[in-house]
């Protein structure tokens, strides 16, 4: 069975970082897309950055230019390096990932949500 679990959130000063990891682990034939996406109270889930495979990374526009996000395909790691943090980034961080798994002898790509962390920006 498939599960994301995910570390590095807390409480951090206005200008801060914080390093945000999250890792694949359980039934994976392969990975797709690997990413972060962040909830505000009473509001939806949104994108903050993706990565494929291959590497190639997008990047919500609030954040562009601070976060930075990487992946260790062989660790089935993401990482989420956030710096220059504003309190406007308080949120609950969720891992997101494609996942392709082989069920019942055919290959499904299915996405799976980490428990979410707990990120609190204030001075």
């Amino acid at each position: 069975q498939v599960q994301l679990v995910e570390s590095g959130g807390g409480l951090v000063q206005p200008g801060g970082s914080l390093r945000l990891s999250c890792t694949a682990s359980g039934g994976i034939f392969s990975i797709n897309a690997m990413g972060w996406y962040r909830q505000f109270p009473g509001k939806q889930r949104e994108l903050v950055a993706t990565v494929t495979g291959g590497s190639s990374a997008t990047y919500a526009d609030s954040v562009t230019g601070r976060f930075t996000i990487s992946r260790d395909n062989a660790k089935n790691t993401v990482n989420l390096q956030m710096d220059s943090l504003k309190p406007e980034d308080t949120a609950v961080y969720y891992c997101h990932a494609d996942i392709y798994e082989f069920l019942r002898g055919k290959k499904y790509l299915l996405d799976y949500w980490g428990q979410g962390t707990q990120v609190t920006v204030s001075s």
